[in-house]
């Protein structure tokens, strides 16, 4: 059990600095999925309705807080720094992981925890399974915890502590370090719009008590029709939900013509107003070279017109769902440029790039 022990040390240390580290690259992401929580939480718990609302605001700090606390716990666990206190901290934290995962699972709520940030995708019961066995191997080692030796390594978990936080706070002023979004630079959309391959499904049907299953729909009308599973999951679009539209009408297959640049705009009450002045310049000379500036916002029309005309921004504007432009860019506002449907570049507000670099970046 003493060799168990420290196997289950090596496998916790090494979960918890690949999940915090994952996280740490795009922190607004564990951010979304903490709002989430709360949210679903403040609707399904009136009496604390005001209680989780009021943590809405500070999802953000949570965030960088808990994915740093991985990395840096998982460190310390591995070099054996102040294992009692560590283990410890370590029950806490999978304990509130596996409430949340388990919540999710059972309520069918957060369908996708963000265990892993946008790099693994678990669906909740695995995600509540994998915190089980977590669980189970921490457990061991807060038992254990006593017979692992103590190493004078402060400066290792130190070091940790600083660079988990730098990683953080250069994610949330630029971009996240590795874009594992379907929306990085690189990416086709419109192909990422459509199965990879013909779907193949399993037809499941019922008759007389007893199951069938065909793989190509039976023209037994006796039967009686349960459910439709797709067979080739991987070859499902990667993305489902980018639609564009304004007031006449759909607008998403004229994003894919030619160059365009979008100013993403995902909302008008949190936006950096600072960085626009340099936008509107960029917008303004590269249109000047055939580059089509275009504005995606989720706002509603009265307030857009109203802002766009205080900041004598003069670029038409399209409506995206909230959830798809906070996909599509960690930045409000930020840059996202086109190609025939081919992403060639992303920005952060404070990255705004020259007209050159647009101009060379689609040429």
């Amino acid at each position: 059990m003493k060799i168990f022990a420290q196997i289950s040390r090596v496998v916790v240390g090494l979960l918890f600095i690949f999940s915090g580290a994952i996280k740490l690259n795009d922190p607004i992401g564990t951010q979304y999925k903490l709002e989430e929580y709360f949210e679903v939480f403040a609707a399904d718990l009136p009496a604390f309705h005001d209680f989780f609302m009021a943590l809405v605001p500070l999802a953000l700090y949570f965030s960088v807080f808990l994915c740093a606390a991985e990395v840096v716990l998982g460190v310390a666990l591995l070099v054996a720094y102040k294992p009692r206190t560590v283990s410890w901290l370590l029950l806490a934290i999978i304990l509130f992981f596996t409430f949340l995962t388990l919540y999710s699972a059972y309520f069918n709520k957060v369908t996708d925890c963000g265990c892993f940030g946008a790099a693994i995708k678990l669906t909740p019961w695995t995600s509540f399974g994998k915190d089980l066995l977590l669980l189970a191997l921490i457990l061991v080692i807060v038992y254990y915890r006593k017979k692992f030796k103590a190493f004078p390594t402060g400066i290792i978990v130190v070091i940790t502590t600083v660079a988990s936080l730098g990683v953080a706070v250069y994610a949330l002023r630029h971009l996240p370090i590795l874009d594992l979004l379907p929306y990085r630079v690189g990416a086709n959309i419109p192909a990422q719009l459509k199965p990879s391959e013909p779907l193949r499904y399993l037809y499941i049907f019922e008759k007389d008590g007893k199951k069938f299953e065909y793989e190509k729909y039976p023209t037994d009308t006796t039967l009686v029709f349960k459910e439709m599973v797709v067979l080739n999951e991987d070859a499902k679009p990667k993305i489902t939900d980018y639609k564009v539209w304004n007031d006449e009408g759909d607008f998403t297959e004229e994003t894919f013509k030619g160059k365009k640049l979008f100013l993403i705009i995902k909302s008008l009450s949190d936006i950096n107003t600072a960085a626009l002045p340099d936008i509107n310049k960029l917008i303004i000379s590269v249109k000047a070279q055939g580059v089509e500036p275009v504005i995606l916002t989720s706002g509603n029309s009265e307030e857009i017109v109203s802002f766009l005309s205080a900041h004598q921004l003069n670029v038409p504007y399209y409506y995206v769902d909230a959830t798809v432009l906070k996909t599509i860019l960690r930045s409000n506002p930020g840059l996202w440029l086109l190609k025939n449907g081919i992403v060639k570049g992303k920005w952060h507000y404070n990255d705004t790039p020259t007209a050159e670099e647009v101009v060379d970046l689609v040429k």
